[in-house]
């Protein structure tokens, strides 16, 4: 894709759809399909929140979900150069819902590693959800069965728990939710 201009949202609503990709500082990121290991595990993960969440107000959502990390209330799609598309994302304000997604910071954001995108989401998207105030953010690797979770505190993120194979991991952000993560990495 030419990069000659910074691009909006906008402009991604306009584009036909067959590839996904994420907006970050005006700059379009394709995005690479995500594997069927990818898939289990986030359908599992999924599975989990969204039994645990039943009748609660917080609500679980799956990519492809636009996540607007600093959109504000007033904002259009033309004024919005940040855009991404986390594997689960769970919003605890029902205001920041609209039909595009997300508007501002969900609650907990989970993404889960692959090839293609280890370094942007341990480092772009980590330092992304910390500047737009995300309260916990996952990492799971599939390749070593294993989930970081991080809290922010203070405007930076602080390590909480870490997690392997057929543990189980808090959710700190949500009351006595707890993942079980021995269905999440069974083969």
């Amino acid at each position: 894709m030419p990069q000659e201009r910074l691009y909006t949202l906008a402009d991604i609503l306009d584009w036909d759809g067959q590839q996904r990709m994420e907006l970050i500082d005006g700059i379009p990121e394709m995005m690479a399909p995500p594997s069927r290991l990818h898939q289990k595990i986030c359908g599992e993960l999924f599975g989990q929140l969204h039994e645990y969440l039943k009748g609660k107000e917080c609500e679980v959502y799956a990519a492809p979900f636009a996540v607007r990390l600093f959109e504000r209330e007033d904002d259009f799609p033309m004024d919005t150069v940040t855009m991404v598309e986390p594997d689960l994302s769970v919003v605890c304000d029902p205001r920041k819902l609209d039909d595009i997604g997300c508007k501002g910071a969900p609650d907990l954001v989970i993404e889960i590693l692959s090839p293609s995108s280890r370094r942007h989401d341990r480092i772009t998207k980590f330092n992304l959800y910390r500047r737009a105030g995300v309260r916990e953010y996952w990492i799971v690797d599939p390749s070593d069965q294993s989930v970081q979770s991080f809290l922010l505190e203070n405007n930076a993120y602080i390590a909480r728990d870490f997690a392997v194979n057929d543990d189980k991991i808090k959710v700190n952000v949500l009351q006595d939710c707890v993942i079980d993560l021995a269905p999440v990495f069974a083969r």
